[in-house]
């Protein structure tokens, strides 16, 4: 209803064509639970602190028999993995992919709500003698998923590290994978993604980004705080933040590599993949840099995501042009934080205390899932009127002027002030859509 109210008042209102608005959802944020430590809470404990927190998406790192069976009926959606060492054999042999499926995904699906499986994990970066056989181990589990007739509600994707892109992916525009996979593995494997509406999963750690470059980037800017933005002067957008700007690098990426079946010798073709990227780990260092920029970068990227996506300086849950990021402004965003605990049998120090919770369940720092009060994705997914791109920038004016003068506040939206960033027509015209959808539109 929702949806109906905002085309109805904005569409009928303007008399704009429907290509002038899109309906976009908040995003989700969840967690990675792995079990890399020898004193943490038993997994029926979990459920009650992941309960406890709104914690309602959760990314495993195998399929664990107590897991699964402590996540059945409770609400969680679930992401489970198939390990590196299990996929030389998935991508061997097609039966070897279904046993493995009717044993550790059928037989909790769908008390438990398993909606995707992870193909390796960082195959290029942690086993990349097994780079060749990644594509093809996809492709199994997948046709055995779609042999138990699963296919559909559980997508099959692989986690890649953000260093599979060239370190001269910047501005984002620029953004390529490396030679040695963006044509041999990644067209494949996008088209293969792109075919059974998956997604792809990129692990993203900004803290190394901003370490990288020796206090050249503004801190703020890192930390999801207001900042003057950096322009990629290729593209024309502003960034006002480091996630989005890390976000569109992987999405020209994606959109730089040819399709597999239109492989023309000196063709590069660029069209939008239509293929979604979720963050598979994404987290600031709390090791490296402190409990206290740790919390502040968690809670201000729970608001970014939970509101759609914010592409200006202020990080309101209610930001109303908040949504998507500047190169893919009508997609959803949804994060994996790494992660729940503190783990004392990881590798390093570092990687021992990446933990939003000790493994007794204490809190490492506060952290607000609900950001502050913001409505929540599931169930009852919030939503917002915003403007399409296409329609151009004239018949975007004549709209925002028709809002502003109709009962929206445009206030924030005035030269210097905190939504007026960035100062494009899109952005101004999606924050007024929605604040006089916000008024007019739920209020009936």
């Amino acid at each position: 209803m929702q949806l109906i109210t905002c085309l109805l008042l904005l569409l009928c209102a303007l008399e704009f064509p429907l290509l002038l608005f899109f309906h976009a959802d908040a995003g989700e944020v969840g967690v990675c639970y792995g079990r890399n430590g020898d004193n943490l809470m038993n997994p029926a404990s979990v459920v009650q602190l992941l309960k406890k927190n709104g914690i309602t998406m959760v990314r495993v790192y195998d399929t664990d028999q107590a897991v699964l069976t402590a996540m059945a009926n409770t609400g969680i959606k679930l992401v489970v993995a198939l390990p590196n060492e299990m996929l030389a054999s998935a991508a061997a042999d097609p039966s070897w992919a279904v046993q493995w499926a009717k044993s550790n995904v059928k037989p909790y699906y769908p008390a438990t709500d398993i909606r995707g499986v992870t193909v390796g994990n960082e195959v290029f970066q942690q086993a990349k003698g097994l780079t060749p056989q990644l594509v093809p181990a996809m492709k199994n589990v997948q046709a055995a998923l779609a042999g138990l007739g699963l296919a559909d509600a559980i997508k099959v994707t692989t986690p890649i590290a953000f260093d599979a892109l060239k370190a001269s992916s910047f501005p984002p525009s620029k953004g390529e994978f490396r030679d040695d996979i963006a044509q041999s593995v990644m067209s494949p494997m996008l088209d293969f993604l792109e075919q059974t509406g998956s997604y792809l999963m990129v692990n993203i750690y900004p803290y190394k980004a901003y370490a990288s470059t020796n206090g050249a980037m503004d801190i703020n800017y890192a930390l999801f705080r207001p900042n003057a933005g950096v322009v990629d002067g290729v593209s024309g957008f502003t960034y006002h933040n480091l996630f989005d700007a890390q976000l569109d690098t992987v999405y020209y990426a994606m959109d730089a590599v040819r399709s597999s079946g239109n492989r023309t010798v000196g063709t590069m073709l660029r069209g939008r993949r239509k293929v979604p990227v979720k963050h598979g780990e994404h987290s600031w260092c709390t090791y490296c840099d402190g409990v206290e920029n740790s919390k502040t970068y968690t809670n201000n990227l729970i608001k970014h995501v939970v509101s759609g996506g914010a592409s200006t300086a202020s990080y309101s849950p209610l930001d109303a042009g908040a949504v998507g990021t500047p190169y893919r402004p009508n997609d959803d965003i949804s994060v994996y934080i790494f992660e729940l605990f503190n783990e004392n049998e990881k590798s390093s120090a570092e990687e021992s205390n990446y933990g939003l919770f000790y493994p007794n369940g204490q809190p490492v720092y506060q952290v607000d899932f609900m950001a502050g009060g913001a409505p929540s994705p599931s169930p009852g997914r919030s939503s917002w009127c915003v403007a399409n791109s296409a329609a151009g920038d004239a018949r975007l004016q004549a709209a925002l002027d028709w809002a502003c003068g109709h009962g929206a506040d445009c206030s924030a939206i005035q030269p210097g002030k905190t939504c007026y960033q960035p100062n494009t027509k899109l952005a101004h015209a999606s924050y007024a859509f929605n604040d006089y959808y916000q008024r007019k539109g739920m209020s009936n």
